[in-house]
């Protein structure tokens, strides 16, 4: 037995579970058991189970980028009494693995450091509930969405705009009622009764590639519905296409109202509050009449939005439903000109010239084209169609018959087409010997 100055010293041990380390590297305390991160939005949690039930015993935690080979202590997870700690002041690249470990402490004793544990971020994160204004009208409810996650957050700072959401909304005296759909900020819920209460509940989704995460569900918000305005908002909001202009109608019931209409890009409504971006539409301002027309370049390209309001002067209606749509696909094909000409005994060739926008260019450039060819023997009315990319021969055909032909231009996805050219006749040549 040790002695000290002739003093006798005692290790006493009994019914205890730990000891003080004897010497170097002895361990009697245990490690924890079962890691793992929970993270939602920017907030991450490290969690463990641990077996140790002795009084003043603590956890600490350290990171580890993989490739270094210095370990650091983790923030906010240095002498923790309980069994998890919050780790969200962490500065790190979310797309990057991360290496953690745990160890029990107890004065100079520790256990060993659990099974290294190792995760990307952003692979483990889960997608928090949006923050959810709502604005109430006559028939609709305007639905204004925050993204979840914080505003300087690190976690959804590049996927933050890839969000779309989904709403499920119902009247709050019958939950059986359910209706759902996708939305994004700012958008409207139609078709709504007026003075009554709506509940609903919003959650993002996101999905690139083979990367799906599906959010929580914000907390359920209710809001109740105004009484019936005075003037009701336009519907059927249509547009138009020709050469040069654009014509924007709509329907109305009353006599004695004036419309205006506006414009907004489309890729606005996923950019937060967006309600101070619409802009008049030139020549649909103060109108008398259910449609407007004004010219095409007044738009840029892309997807876009229009609204039209009513009012008498002394009453505003709430603004129509919103109508999306894509200039690109509103271009009008005009009609392409044709040529017959006979090149044996039973055959016609058609040459066919590409038509021209309103700034005399070439249509297919940007959008290809085909052809629709439509021919037939005059005078019957029994008529075959070719679809070709270029000129058209026509092949066994009969001696000495008049054709007529006539061509329009076909996008190649087939949602735009022009009118028909006019109709050209040619008579075959007789047999030659």
């Amino acid at each position: 037995m040790p002695t000290l100055h002739g003093v006798t010293i005692l290790a006493l041990v009994a019914g205890l579970p730990w000891v003080l380390s004897g010497g170097a590297g002895e361990n009697t305390l245990e490690s924890p058991q079962n890691i793992d991160v929970y993270i939602i939005d920017d907030n991450f949690t490290l969690r463990w189970n641990s077996s140790e039930s002795v009084r003043n015993v603590t956890f600490s935690a350290e990171y580890q980028i993989p490739g270094e080979t210095n370990w650091s202590d983790l923030p906010g997870c240095q002498y923790i009494t309980g069994t998890r700690c919050d780790f969200s002041s962490l500065e790190l690249n979310v797309y990057e693995e991360i290496n953690l470990r745990v160890r029990a402490e107890k004065g100079n004793s520790t256990s060993p450091w659990c099974k290294v544990y190792t995760f990307e971020p952003f692979r483990k994160a889960q997608i928090g509930p949006p923050e959810v204004h709502l604005k109430a009208e006559d028939k609709a409810i305007v639905v204004n969405i925050s993204p979840p996650g914080k505003h300087d957050g690190i976690m959804w700072v590049i996927e933050r705009n890839s969000f779309t959401y989904s709403l499920v909304i119902w009247k709050n005296s019958s939950s059986m009622e359910e209706r759902s759909q996708t939305v994004i900020p700012g958008d409207k819920i139609y078709k709504l009764t007026p003075e009554t209460t709506y509940c609903l509940k919003v959650r993002a989704n996101y999905k690139s590639g083979s990367e799906k995460k599906i959010g929580l569900y914000s907390p359920v918000y209710c809001i109740n519905t105004k009484a019936e305005n005075v003037l009701p908002p336009p519907e059927n909001i249509q547009m138009e296409a020709t050469n040069q202009s654009y014509i924007l109608t709509w329907d109305y019931l009353y006599e004695g109202v004036t419309f205006q209409a506006q414009w907004l890009y489309a890729y606005l409504k996923v950019h937060g509050n967006h309600s101070d971006k619409w802009t008049q539409i030139p020549n649909c301002t103060n109108i008398k009449t259910t449609q407007c027309v004004f010219p095409k370049s007044i738009f840029p390209k892309g997807s876009l939005f229009i609204r039209v309001q009513a009012s008498n002067g002394t009453n505003t209606s709430f603004w129509s439903e919103e109508k999306q749509f894509d200039n690109k696909m509103q271009t009008v094909i005009p009609a392409p000109v044709i040529s017959v000409k006979a090149t044996s005994e039973n055959s016609l060739r058609v040459s066919i010239s590409a038509p021209k926008d309103s700034e005399n260019r070439p249509v297919g450039q940007n959008d290809p084209i085909t052809y629709e060819v439509v021919f037939w023997e005059h005078p019957s009315d029994t008529k075959s169609i070719i679809l070709e990319k270029t000129e058209v021969t026509i092949p066994n055909l009969k001696t000495l018959t008049v054709y007529c032909v006539k061509a329009r231009a076909v996008s190649v996805d087939k949602k735009k087409s022009s009118a028909f050219s006019s109709a050209v006749c040619e008579k075959t040549w007789p047999v030659t010997l």
